[in-house]
């Protein structure tokens, strides 16, 4: 061979390697600033009787394989709507858009939806809110699904690393108000990253 088409090789290998180490070093930091959060009673979402003997979350050992690129479709003439929330609160969303893409051997399609109100601010104005639920729900992690922070793509794609999978405050305390994944967002396959269930 070449030595040409070694040192090619080589170097797709090296920018694979670094690429690997860079997501996982981002699912890391994702999971530091979570336990940090929780950990501060300024911002934990955890009862008293919790937050006093927090230590972790639970989470998946952090997959690569869950770090995936999947095609954007920007969704238009859609019509606002109350989601659905575990109280009577009802947020008015709009669906932005759709992902596709395939995960464990499994093609999936899931909605994108912003927060109306949420977007009318500079913060928040770029936000998408991915709520999901997956076989792993019930069993492994929180019954009611998870979410995941995205922001608008300038594509057509789209990265969604599920192991930044967190679940909704509701996991923890039943004093708060979340948004329930909508039907059309449950997954036939076990997404095995991100935040586990909280209590057994």
């Amino acid at each position: 061979m070449p030595k040409i088409t070694i040192l090619f090789f080589l170097l797709l290998s090296m920018i694979a390697f670094s690429q690997e180490i860079d997501k996982r070093q981002a699912a890391q930091d994702f999971q530091t600033q979570l336990n940090k959060e929780y950990a501060d009673a300024k911002t934990s979402p955890l009862e008293p009787n919790d937050l006093a003997h927090f230590q972790t979350l639970d989470f998946y050992p952090i997959n690569e394989s869950y770090v995936i690129t999947a095609k954007f479709i920007r969704t238009k003439k859609e019509k606002a709507f109350k989601m659905k929330t575990s109280t009577n609160r009802a947020p008015l969303y709009i669906k932005y858009g759709e992902v596709h893409f395939t995960i464990n051997g499994k093609e999936c399609v899931l909605n994108l939806y912003c927060d109306i109100v949420l977007s009318r601010t500079a913060k928040y104005k770029k936000n998408l809110f991915l709520p999901f639920s997956d076989l792993s729900s019930g069993i492994d992690t929180y019954i009611g699904g998870r979410y995941i922070d995205l922001k608008i793509p300038s594509g057509d794609t789209i990265d969604i690393d599920f192991n930044t999978a967190y679940n909704p405050y509701c996991a923890y305390s039943h004093k708060y108000s979340c948004p329930r994944v909508p039907l059309e967002n449950d997954l036939q396959v076990r997404i095995e990253a991100g935040v586990k269930k909280f209590h057994d």
